[in-house]
């Protein structure tokens, strides 16, 4: 894909040129060619075909938020806070009164 951007910007380009070096033409007509023949398009043609890869990229790192949220500190790896009575679990520490 970025091979026919580079062609697109080419062409683009080398029409800049002519228009620049033409006998009634002007580096500004040349400029805004350029501008608008080649930059704006290819811009938005390379926007549009990279969506799908952004939607995924955002989506991985929503899930990746998620499981973080989802995993937490404490020491039986659930979202509970663990109790005396679960086997293998680390009670809370409490304030002496």
């Amino acid at each position: 894909m970025y091979l026919v951007a580079i062609g697109w910007l080419y062409v683009a380009l080398m029409m800049a040129v002519a228009e620049a070096t033409a006998t009634n033409g002007s580096v500004l007509g040349a400029l805004i060619t350029f501008v608008l023949y080649g930059l704006a398009p290819v811009g938005l043609v390379l926007y549009l075909m990279g969506a799908p890869s952004r939607r995924k990229a955002n989506k991985a790192r929503e899930n990746a938020q998620w499981q973080a949220a989802s995993t937490s500190n404490f020491p039986d790896g659930g979202g509970e806070t663990a109790t005396a009575t679960e086997p293998g679990a680390v009670a809370p520490m409490r304030k002496e009164p």
